[in-house]
């Protein structure tokens, strides 16, 4: 069985994925151009430490669309490797790091220099997750006719935030910013 640093190892650069996507790469970058990193001292305080992410992810998941971009301008403005495994394509690492049973992506890796797994974070920070909650609650039943249209309506209204508001952005920055800092602190 690999390791999660033999799939760092192995991926390919956030940036080489970012350049190769298929699905969703013009929202992706739209995100990776507007998000603007906050002046919170908190890249200052990963450089002082030796960290490299992999993300477990895959370029059609609108979630990953939003959040890839976001943690890319952390890891590189922290100088740190950011890499990507595709979760369709070797399943043995995203089931080790199931969601609720569930393979949700994406899942952001917080590997330390020794290469051993720190941390991780992911699929969603708490109020991305509420908005999504609130928007399925407002789904008809599964046996709903309805259902697969209205599930679509979701997923367009989702992906259409997820690109434009950056509220959303500093959700996801400022939850994988607390998970960083748990690390951290965990690791003294």
């Amino acid at each position: 069985m690999k390791t999660e640093e033999q799939y760092f190892s192995e991926g390919k650069s956030i940036q080489d994925y970012m350049n190769e996507m298929s699905t969703l790469k013009e929202e992706s970058f739209g995100v990776y151009e507007k998000f603007q990193l906050p002046e919170d001292g908190f890249v200052e305080e990963l450089k002082q430490h030796s960290f490299h992410f992999l993300t477990i992810t895959e370029d059609w998941c609108g979630d990953a669309m939003m959040i890839n971009p976001v943690i890319r301008k952390v890891a590189e403005a922290a100088n740190m490797e950011m890499r990507v495994a595709l979760r369709d394509a070797d399943t043995d690492l995203i089931n080790r790091h199931l969601t609720n049973g569930g393979r949700a992506i994406p899942i952001i890796l917080i590997l330390n220099n020794q290469g051993d797994l720190v941390g991780k974070w992911g699929p969603r920070a708490p109020e991305v997750q509420q908005i999504v909650d609130d928007l399925r609650g407002k789904l008809p039943s599964k046996e709903d006719p309805a259902f697969g249209e209205k599930q679509k309506e979701m997923f367009g209204i989702l992906r259409n935030r997820y690109a434009e508001d950056a509220t959303l952005w500093s959700y996801v920055y400022e939850s994988f910013k607390q998970t960083v800092v748990s690390v951290v602190a965990h690791s003294r």
